[in-house]
């Protein structure tokens, strides 16, 4: 594993040397990221001024939802968010240059146009975080207040690991780019509400099919002290962190497969 960080730290460092070269531009860029990333925790807020509650939650609580779910999939946006150009790598035959590369591929397209500018979708997050957790209503213990960084970090390894295994189905699914996002993009949304707000269904299904509902929700539960509506154990709630291990493990086992299945476009 030293070997990838190394050169994926290396490449990316490249990258930010590149952007450092126009400094107005990279700063203009990265305020950009910062207020696009605003808007979503704008319409959170805007919600509460025609309610109390949100599906039984107060605005404290939504805008911590809101929060861990951001900071999760903006760190894993920064390190893996543009994998999900694999697939225009394949039409136009750039993937075939990267495999004769002594760089995983992965670590290659994971870096590409690596820019500063990435880290103005944090702030939105922190400030969430910032505004929510003194108003939370809970009774903190240091096993509350460690669940915070702990979903955080294990929602940052699951979001990663749906981009790899999003990613990995473009070597099926060449024109899939769209399709993809509504994993990705629409898992981080989904994630700044509160679960109760969508059907049992739903709700089973994004927690044992696609498990969305590990990133924040079920350690939610934990932090605020609140029941599971659908009834599940209560560990579950202590589950992220073995949940995103399985998901990035499956994601590089379908990574692997997709680049063993990869048989060039001929260019």
């Amino acid at each position: 594993m030293a070997e990838p960080v190394r050169l994926y730290a290396l490449l990316a460092w490249t990258w930010i040397r590149s952007a450092a070269r126009y400094p107005l531009s990279m700063a203009l860029l990265t305020v950009g990221a910062a207020l696009v990333g605003a808007l979503d925790l704008a319409g959170v807020l805007l919600l509460f001024a025609h309610a109390p509650r949100i599906a039984g939650f107060t605005v404290a609580e939504v805008v911590f939802l809101y929060g861990t779910s951001a900071m999760s999939f903006a760190i894993s946006d920064v390190l893996l968010g543009t994998s999900e150009r694999l697939g225009r790598h394949i039409r136009e035959g750039t993937l075939d240059t990267m495999l004769v590369r002594p760089v995983s591929p992965l670590v290659q397209i994971a870096t590409e146009d690596f820019s500063p500018r990435r880290l103005g979708k944090l702030v939105p997050a922190v400030t969430a975080l910032a505004l929510a957790l003194p108003r939370l209503e809970t009774a903190w213990t240091p096993g509350r207040a460690a669940m915070v960084a702990v979903m955080v970090a294990a929602g940052a390894a699951i979001f990663s690991g749906l981009w790899v295994l999003t990613s990995a189905l473009q070597f099926v699914l060449i024109d899939g780019h769209a399709a993809t996002k509504a994993v990705t993009y629409g898992g981080s949304f989904l994630t700044q509400y509160p679960m109760t707000m969508f059907g049992r269904d739903f709700v089973r299904g994004v927690t044992f099919v696609v498990p969305l509902a590990f990133v924040n929700w079920q350690p939610a539960l934990y932090v605020l002290d609140r029941p599971d509506p659908l009834g599940l154990p209560g560990a579950l709630r202590f589950a992220s962190p073995a949940v995103a291990v399985a998901v990035c493990a499956v994601a590089g086992v379908a990574w692997r497969a997709g680049l063993r299945r990869y048989r060039s476009t001929g260019s």
